[in-house]
């Protein structure tokens, strides 16, 4: 239960300035819930020295290594109330120049009134003996500065911003943090990463900023064009963005129209025609068309010898290619860029695996790339051959945040080949086209009926749909994979068929449908799945083989309440990670929902909290066979994934799958959904679904339709 306690800082036990995470000592509490002597205060916020008076407003808990402590979620400095408390203040550290032995002078010299001196008159500071120019001119500017982080981060806190996010903003700003907060709340949204449109409009709405204000209505153009991008489009339609926009505001078009423009002439906005673009999209897709016509334009040598090499591949490896394989493997060794497309169970592995083998021999360099550190694992295993990310092939550097591989400085391969394509997003693509260098193939590998990429664009469709690159789509289900009913099922939805259920007796059986109508029922089948049913008859994990993929976040059966309620029955005892409200806790299975450059994780991530340090705040996590440190200002990228959206699965595989399909999911039901959700499971797939909602996502062939104009770009370049 919250309280709020006033006390004096008696000392300060540890701080980490980036992170903002302390612990405090303080003592002479006072208000309804203290407690008598002193407690530790943890958490994030501004420095205070020791002597300062603070008010907190947190929750008392039981810290199983440090015991008892009073876990802040708001401090504010108040001005000490004693002489003593005072001169402990000013010298504690806090304000450099000012040390023990002057904090005492300039308290013997000014009394109660030292902080007003140095707030409003700090010329009188030469009225303390041994207090040169210089020194307080040095005072001076030190006290402002700890004066305007207090001031901010009491600013921010105020108006909804968590003291993680203030942290954030001082660090950006430094000094003028809380100039721009008062004058200019809208750039936080636009430039600090964290504070969103909400937040700053929040804070400038208090600030008396009107609602139709210019930088108010720019502001909440770019964030609806940012959250369209972040709905998969490259583009919006003008007349649909201002429609938008203007709703979300409560403004009149005009007022909208005019930012659209304004945004234009300071170029953060594209406008092409009656599409509007965010300018890195734009450049991305002029780029992918630019770099495919220039590798078009450069064909490799014909090769006479091509079904002789293809033979001695298959006899090197062991293998009996079908006609419509071996025309694949043909086509990647024929052309510069060519296309391999495919469900499960088609052996596009087995081509990618005869490819390997040919150039290899042809003493070529290949390179084997995939947009995620899984998806890379698998095709690694599968070819047996090194395999690594794409931000990995590219070079990528965190602190730059660019590729240092590209045009200029091109990957060292001869082919490229690149698996998973359907996650590769426009972004992404653009980056590896434009470092390959001018004798290298690309042979580009996916399935264009899974989902399209988590970022903006579809480049595997669009790729497809332009017909400038050969490809070859597999369809012939193999005889091994056929004895799947995984397989066999995500090929009836393709069709639009009705998938089978297996016979509970049927030992061998690995996909079943559970018909349950009523979502909270469908909710109690699916926990009854992950805690009972599977383990004892399969001998899974919950926690580690058993992933359960759902079509949204709301509603019974949706991720917020499903991790809710697996947490519980998973994890009952886990200690609370309090940095992040309790919200997750050691031993929970949790996800990564943003690319970490730095730390080497991705969005999509999952790992599992292994261990808290509670004299730091920092948290650790371990993702396969790595474990990786978490500062209290980034716990906001985990979530907990027990389980997570068939969206966030992409590019993933799972021993087992359970997937709760409900007509209140009917906003997002479609074939290409229901098939990716299907297509992430390895050994076993429990479909627990309302047969109306089935019919729903078979119904609907293809619902992730997406705004791009990359499939025209793409026909333009190949003809000029």
């Amino acid at each position: 239960m919250p309280i709020t306690v006033s006390g004096e800082v008696e000392r300060v036990t540890y701080e980490n300035d980036e992170t903002g995470f302390r612990v405090l000592r303080v003592g002479s509490l006072e208000g309804e819930g203290a407690r008598p002597g002193s407690i530790p205060v943890v958490g994030s916020f501004q420095a205070v020295g020791p002597g300062t008076r603070i008010r907190i407003t947190g929750e008392i808990v039981n810290d199983p290594r440090h015991g008892e402590q009073l876990r802040a979620d708001v401090v504010v400095p108040l001005a000490p109330n004693t002489l003593e408390g005072l001169a402990r203040y000013l010298g504690s550290g806090l304000i450099p120049g000012i040390g023990q032995a002057y904090a005492r002078r300039i308290v013997d010299t000014f009394g109660m009134k030292s902080l007003e001196v140095l707030d409003e008159r700090p010329e009188r500071l030469r009225e303390v003996q041994g207090l040169g120019r210089r020194r307080i001119e040095h005072i001076r500017k030190a006290w402002q500065a700890q004066r305007a982080l207090s001031g901010v981060m009491l600013l921010l806190q105020t108006h909804g911003a968590s003291a993680q996010l203030a942290i954030r903003i001082v660090k950006h700003y430094g000094d003028r943090a809380a100039s721009v907060a008062q004058n200019s709340p809208y750039r936080l949204a636009l430039e600090v990463r964290g504070i969103g449109f909400k937040t700053a409009d929040r804070l400038a709405r208090s600030l008396g900023i009107s609602g139709d204000h210019p930088e108010r209505v720019r502001a909440g153009v770019l964030h609806e064009l940012e959250g369209i991008t972040d709905q998969g489009h490259v583009y919006a339609p003008r007349e649909f963005l201002v429609e938008r926009a203007a709703a979300m505001l409560e403004v009149d078009r005009a007022h909208v129209e005019a930012a659209v423009d304004a945004l234009h002439a300071s170029e953060r906005l594209a406008l092409e025609g009656e599409r509007v673009f965010l300018p890195y999209l734009l450049r991305a897709e002029q780029q992918i068309a630019g770099d495919l016509a220039r590798l078009l334009a450069s064909p490799p040598p014909a090769d006479a010898a091509l079904s002789r090499r293809v033979a001695e591949a298959e006899t090197r490896l062991g293998l009996e290619l079908a006609p419509r394989q071996r025309a694949a493997v043909e086509l990647a060794l024929r052309h510069k860029v060519s296309v391999i497309t495919g469900g499960p169970g088609v052996g596009k592995t087995t081509i990618v695996r005869a490819i390997l083998d040919a150039f290899e021999r042809d003493r070529k360099v290949v390179r084997l790339a995939a947009p995620t550190g899984r998806a890379a694992k698998r095709l690694a295993e599968a070819t047996q051959h090194d395999a690594s990310t794409l931000h990995r092939l590219l070079e990528f550097e965190p602190r730059a945040m660019r590729f240092q591989r590209d045009a200029r400085n091109p990957i060292e391969a001869h082919v490229v080949i690149v698996d998973e394509a359907s996650m590769v997003d426009v972004p992404l693509a653009a980056a590896l086209l434009s470092a390959l260098p001018e004798e290298a193939r690309l042979l580009i590998v996916g399935d264009q009926d899974q989902l399209p990429s988590v970022g903006p664009g579809a480049f595997l469709r669009d790729l497809l749909e332009s017909g400038i690159v050969p490809s070859v789509r597999l369809s012939e289900i193999f005889r091994q994979a056929a004895e799947s009913r995984i397989v066999v099922n995500a090929h009836r939805i393709l069709g639009g068929e009705t998938p089978e259920s297996a016979a509970r007796t049927d030992e061998r059986a690995d996909f079943f449908v559970v018909s349950r109508r009523d979502p909270e029922e469908a909710q109690a089948t699916v926990l009854e799945l992950m805690t009972e049913r599977i383990p004892r008859r399969f001998g899974l994990s919950p926690e580690r083989d058993v992933q359960v993929l759902t079509p949204m976040h709301r509603g019974p059966a949706g991720t917020i309440l499903l991790n809710q309620k697996l947490q519980e029955a998973l994890n009952p005892r886990g200690e609370p990670l309090a940095q992040i409200a309790g919200r997750l806790r050691l031993g929970d299975k949790v996800m990564q929902t943003r690319n970490d450059y730095e730390r080497e994780v991705y969005n999509g991530d999952l790992g599992r909290v292994e261990r808290l340090d509670a004299d730091t705040g920092s948290v650790f996590v371990r993702f396969d066979q790595r474990e990786v440190e978490y500062e209290t200002a980034d716990l906001d990228a985990l979530v907990l994934a027990y389980a997570t959206s068939i969206h966030k699965s992409q590019g993933s595989e799972y021993p087992a799958v359970v997937i709760p399909l409900l007509t209140t999911h009917f906003v997002m039901l479609s074939r290409n959904l229901l098939y990716t959700a299907v297509t992430r499971a390895r050994r076993l797939c429990v479909l627990v679904a309302d047969p109306r909602a089935l019919s729903l996502a078979l119904d609907q062939v293809r619902k992730e339709e997406r705004k791009t104009a990359l499939v025209e770009r793409l026909r333009s370049a190949a003809v000029i």
